[in-house]
């Protein structure tokens, strides 16, 4: 049934959009010809309200010949600072910058939903809400802005889609309850006494410190958190010295902590405390930590989940259902799902035969493009579906 939502006419369209994007890519808050060309291709279908509620986002209504429930239909428009390594005819013309998560993707799927679904207005009773949001790929990601721009005031549900490269083409899945994890980040100072190299027993080494630091860092999550939870603490940065016969005064420590639950996020925060008091104390340092919130985890709607898979299903049977765990990267889609039920759903762009085979953020990060039918079936069948008049 896929095939009658999505014709070949239909899927060529979001084909040529997804690679005049992919040619012209912005990185998050620049996204100004990107947001242009969303803006003036939306105009020309007719029949949408649209509005600009930050400088590089979008947003369009389509309201259905009756009234009734409010959908919101959410795609991501930015790109990364990555230099392109893809020898394609539509490869990034912008040096420094890359489409490799597949936002170019998301974006031509959900123009091409909002083409055909203004054709079928009739068909709809309530209101289509498209968002096409800037700055997914920076924290705290720019869903914040729209939330507070009040682009999900009366919105009844919202879906969001992801091509992943993990997942095969023709695969679809849909993460019941926690999908994706918080992205809290951590800045911590280790300070103490700097001196010669070679006199270290009149100073106080943070190096030492803080290399012991890391060490008990990277044991809280297999003895502070239970086995059945998941938590990731990495530490991703040092700085720290300016000569090979200096000890420095100080050193400085960055990294990620990821979690899916409130409860477990503060005992990892609390252990850290407590493993950088007693490190740096052992060892006559002081030190200074700072906790910076991310994303919220996203946590999909049961209720959506299910629904959303008896859809898949009506265009692809049981066979267009995947199956994978939770993961551990974030996705600010999470700010939406604070304020109304919802589901992130996975959509398969893996082909290895068109080497669309590279993890995301990877400078040959390619998609198969016959996966954007699915992307592109789901977005109409939810709104015609959810919007259906009694």
């Amino acid at each position: 049934m896929t095939d009658a939502l999505v014709t070949p006419e239909l899927h060529a369209q979001a084909v040529a959009w997804r690679r005049h994007l992919h040619a012209h890519p912005e990185v998050a808050f620049a996204e100004h010809e990107t947001s242009r060309f969303v803006e003036e291709t939306l105009r020309s279908f007719g029949g949408l309200e649209i509005e600009r509620p930050t400088p590089t986002s979008v947003v369009a209504r389509l309201r259905g010949s009756r009234p009734g429930k409010t959908l919101a239909l959410r795609a991501d428009i930015d790109a990364l600072p990555i230099e392109e390594e893809n020898e394609v005819e539509y490869a990034s013309r912008i040096p420094g910058a890359m489409h490799a998560c597949g936002h170019d993707g998301h974006t031509a799927m959900l123009l091409t939903a909002a083409r055909e679904l203004v054709r079928r207005r009739d068909e709809l009773a309530g209101e289509v809400r498209f968002l096409f949001q800037h700055a997914e790929e920076v924290q705290p990601g720019g869903a914040v802005q729209l939330v507070r721009g009040g682009v999900m005031d009366g919105v009844d549900m919202v879906v969001g889609t992801h091509l992943m490269s993990t997942i095969e083409t023709g695969k679809t899945v849909i993460v019941r309850g926690a999908a994706m994890a918080a992205t809290d980040t951590f800045e911590a100072r280790i300070r103490g006494v700097g001196g010669h190299a070679a006199m270290p027993q009149l100073l106080v080494d943070p190096i030492l410190a803080s290399a012991h630091a890391v060490t008990a860092l990277q044991g809280i999550v297999s003895r502070s958190v239970s086995p059945l939870d998941a938590a990731v603490v990495s530490v991703t940065r040092i700085v720290g010295g300016t000569a090979t016969n200096v000890i420095p005064e100080e050193v400085e420590l960055w990294g990620t902590v990821r979690t899916f639950s409130t409860a477990v996020k503060e005992r990892v925060r609390a252990r850290m405390e407590e493993v950088l008091h007693g490190v740096c104390d052992a060892h006559g340092a002081t030190y200074e930590l700072q906790h910076v919130d991310g994303c919220a985890a996203v946590v999909n709607d049961d209720g959506v989940a299910e629904y959303l898979e008896g859809l898949v299903r009506l265009d692809g049977g049981d066979d267009a259902i995947g199956e994978a765990p939770p993961m551990m990267g974030g996705e600010d889609f999470s700010a939406y799902l604070g304020e109304a039920p919802g589901a992130f759903v996975w959509i398969g762009c893996r082909n290895d035969a068109v080497g669309a085979c590279y993890p995301h953020h990877h400078p040959r990060f390619a998609i198969d493009e016959e996966a954007m039918k699915t992307g592109l079936a789901l977005f109409q069948r939810v709104a015609l579906d959810f919007l259906r008049p009694a």
